[in-house]
């Protein structure tokens, strides 16, 4: 079995070009071959998710992290809806963070089993960015789109970036889309983002109470806190992140290398489970009955009406329209690895990672998409045959192929 898996790695490394596997095998050998290849990709993760389970879960009792927002929808609902349960994990419990650095320590020191997290942290986490270098993986995309810039309703005239010069944002991480989305917009209405706009760090329970006493003039950030803001009427809805980029990463489903590796049954029942969950939540007929699931206080602790405007796009803006959007927050559990580059670009952009960055290798080390396919064909639902792809960002394309000519043809980043 294992000389099969290996050969299989191989393959997904190379391709089809069955010519320059056999003699790369061949050259090297399949020990020192392999050798290498594991230097580089999670093969350990690999061999244990290619087995077929053959005895019971290691454990069936996980603790997994989250933060009360609506992208933590299919790992929240898995609990009170029954997923976890299905997938033979009883007594499976997610636990409330209060923000992104407590869900970083806990994943850490393994305080939870499984986490909740922004989809560029699994990336930092494993090259050390931010935090001490641990490898993590991240099987799974919870939500797509799903945030906003919402800004205090004294600016009801902003009209641009350059309107913005002066002002104070908030995000809820340095290592998260918001950032970056926030900083990209920014920069390419031609504001810096580290000279001429504050970004300070605010947990997301904390984003309307700043908001409300004028600490802070807007923020880019998750629901329900835009919507809260315009249901407090203290902001107004400036701009949905799905505008600025369609389809767009937003929260995972991840943990740490070891837990796959240790606990191999156990990760493939909570991997299922979850997926399971985010395709059930990617039908907008499911939406009512998940927004009134999560809305209590032991997970959301959010009025239903406001969780049913985010889940179901149809939601008052704060300048007195009712808007529809039904892809203001979808959900698809697929982690392209073009996206994890584009991530890495980002992060290189300004500055959170200095050194050398090898784009591809990280991306597949840490983005588990051949192994979600898999589950999501076991499911019944189809799922892309290639990793990578071009994306469009406020108009301008995505080539994962030359990533650092990416970052170096920006006027704007951290030199």
């Amino acid at each position: 079995m294992d000389r099969v898996i290996e050969h299989a790695v191989v393959k997904s490394i190379f391709g089809f070009n069955e010519v320059t596997r056999r003699n790369f095998l061949k050259t090297l050998g399949t020990s020192a071959a392999m050798g290498i290849i594991a230097s580089v990709f999670p093969l350990d993760a690999a061999k244990a998710f290619a087995k077929e389970t053959t005895g019971p879960l290691e454990k069936k009792a996980l603790k997994i992290g989250f933060i009360p927002i609506t992208c933590a929808t299919p790992l929240i609902m898995a609990e009170p809806m029954g997923f976890y349960e299905k997938h033979g994990l009883q007594g499976t419990r997610v636990e409330k963070a209060s923000g992104w650095a407590m869900i970083r320590d806990w994943a850490v020191s393994r305080q939870v089993d499984c986490a909740h997290m922004l989809s560029p942290m699994p990336l930092a986490l494993s090259l050390g960015a931010g935090a001490p270098e641990m490898p993590f993986l991240m099987p799974a995309v919870e939500n797509i789109n799903g945030q906003a810039i919402t800004l205090h309703k004294k600016h009801r005239g902003v009209q641009g970036p350059r309107d913005m010069k002066g002002f104070t944002f908030c995000v809820p991480f340095d290592y998260s889309m918001h950032n970056f989305l926030l900083r990209y917009y920014l920069a390419e209405g031609g504001v810096d983002p580290d000279k001429e706009v504050k970004i300070r760090v605010v947990p997301p329970p904390e984003m309307v109470a700043n908001l409300r006493a004028q600490n802070v003039d807007g923020y880019l950030a998750p629901d329900p806190f835009n919507q809260r803001a315009v249901y407090e009427d203290v902001g107004f809805i400036y701009k949905l992140t799905y505008e600025l980029w369609e389809g767009h990463p937003c929260c995972a489903f991840a943990t740490s290398k070891a837990f796959a590796t240790e606990m191999p049954n156990t990760f493939k029942a909570v991997f299922r489970a979850i997926v399971e969950s985010i395709l059930f939540a990617q039908k907008p007929e499911n939406r009512g009955e998940i927004a009134k699931a999560i809305s209590p206080r032991n997970y959301l602790n959010q009025p239903v009406e406001v969780v049913e405007q985010v889940l179901t796009g149809r939601f008052p803006d704060g300048l007195g329209n009712t808007l529809h959007v039904p892809r203001r927050i979808d959900f698809d559990p697929f982690p392209w690895h073009s996206m994890a580059v584009w991530i890495l670009t980002q992060m290189k952009r300004w500055g959170y990672i200095g050194k050398e960055v090898d784009y591809k290798t990280i991306a597949e080390q840490v983005y588990l998409a051949s192994e979600c396919k898999k589950i999501m064909e076991e499911l019944g639902h189809r799922a892309p045959e290639a990793t990578y792809a071009r994306h469009t960002i406020m108009g301008r394309v995505f080539d994962p192929a030359d990533p650092e000519g990416y970052v170096q043809s920006f006027a704007i980043r951290r030199q």
